[in-house]
């Protein structure tokens, strides 16, 4: 790689930024964009830039959107009923993409976690509980990861959710300690929504 030129070192600092991006990955994917035919480098730069001038949150579940309010969340078919907490918007994307879920969604976009400044001011905690006492869910499933910070999460939001009289649920077969809904395969999403338990 040609890293002694500032703005390659400075492209391929930007992909670093990206989750699970090394360095080593990082070179690669500057050198297919620098190396691409230029109409088609011109293309993923404009895609990148019509999507972030696109896409907003849907105010009422926080999920990525180009519509107010999202299609999920506008949808008449869901089950209005059910909402399930993730902590990004790929978790929703990967529950839809099995399609064992057709209730609501709320994006927390991120995780408590005091020693990176992320309380539930951070995470919008108010606002969810508002929606929930406002539109009368039977059932809140928390689908944070299986990590640490997940767990922490699901154990704060099951006691303020719960203080509501809401009944709470927690996914729980089949999703590995440590890992993320978006690393899951359909069926064992399917399985770990069938599977959820009481959290008490």
């Amino acid at each position: 790689m040609f890293t002694q030129s500032p703005a390659v070192e400075r492209m391929i600092n930007a992909f670093r930024r990206l989750p699970g991006v090394g360095r080593k990955s990082a070179e690669r994917y500057c050198l297919h964009l620098l190396t691409m035919p230029p109409e088609e480098a011109r293309e993923f730069s404009e895609a990148v830039r019509i999507a972030r001038e696109k896409i907003t949150w849907c105010p009422r579940c926080r999920n990525l959107t180009d519509t107010v309010p999202c299609s999920i969340c506008a949808d008449p078919r869901r089950d209005k009923s059910l909402l399930c907490i993730v902590e990004r918007p790929v978790g929703a994307m990967a529950l839809e993409k099995g399609g064992a879920y057709r209730g609501l969604y709320h994006v927390l976009h991120g995780v408590l976690n005091p020693l990176d400044g992320i309380g539930p001011e951070e995470l919008h905690i108010e606002e969810l509980l508002k929606r929930v006492r406002e539109e009368g869910f039977s059932e809140v499933i928390i689908a944070t990861n299986a990590t640490a910070e997940g767990e922490v999460t699901a154990a704060y939001l099951a006691k303020r959710i719960g203080a509501l009289q809401v009944r709470v649920t927690r996914i729980a077969h089949g999703v590995p300690m440590g890992g993320g809904l978006e690393y899951a395969d359909d069926l064992t999403l399917a399985r770990a929504l069938d599977g959820r338990a009481l959290i008490t």
